[in-house]
């Protein structure tokens, strides 16, 4: 059986929306605010390794494979992130531009049951708001690895919504990464 393992960038008040600034949203672009140096980069790397696919929404989908396919580093991020097989939950994606993509279509939570309860290893999430959301809502995040950033928004999605059910999680490591808190948590089970 697979792990799905959610990453993000979030703010103290649990803000996930736009980190990067993409999305042009009043507030967006925070994450670059601040310093992450080389322990961040290598928190980032280490999980897209350790990962054998891509979990994502639509919409993060749809930024990925607008950007990843061009991108060259040293690191081995686009190396990683383009070869790798993809599964995007979408209703509406029909013909996916970017290579080893497959569309997780019709019930996506049943989809992503059937998908994690397959032989393989890590299945990573990023961004993808209203797909975490799902997920956590229905009990298949396994593992959540969050880089906190040092600021408070006051509005945006957040990461665990207002009307979300509770939910615990062990600690299983925490570290620092320039100006960021590296948090490591498991779902716990009853």
């Amino acid at each position: 059986m697979r792990r799905i393992v959610v990453s993000e960038f979030v703010t103290l008040d649990g803000v996930m929306e736009d980190p990067g600034g993409s999305e042009k949203t009043d507030g967006g672009g925070w994450a670059f605010r601040f310093e992450r140096g080389p322990e961040g980069d290598a928190f980032k790397l280490d999980e897209l390794l350790d990962a054998e696919g891509l979990l994502l929404g639509r919409t993060t989908y749809d930024g990925f494979a607008a950007a990843w396919p061009t991108m060259q580093d040293e690191a081995g991020f686009a190396d990683r992130m383009n070869s790798m097989p993809k599964y995007v939950v979408s209703s509406t994606l029909e013909d996916p531009s970017w290579n080893n993509t497959t569309v997780l279509g019709g019930d996506a939570i049943e989809a992503v049951r059937r998908l994690k309860a397959e032989d393989g290893g890590n299945l990573l999430v990023a961004g993808s708001c209203r797909l975490v959301h799902a997920l956590l809502a229905n009990d298949l995040v396994d593992d959540l690895r969050l880089m906190v950033y040092p600021v408070v928004l006051g509005r945006g999605k957040r990461l665990f919504p207002d009307a979300s059910a509770s939910a615990a999680f062990e600690l299983v490591e925490t570290a620092q990464a320039g100006q960021t808190a590296l948090l490591t948590l498991r779902r716990q089970t009853a």
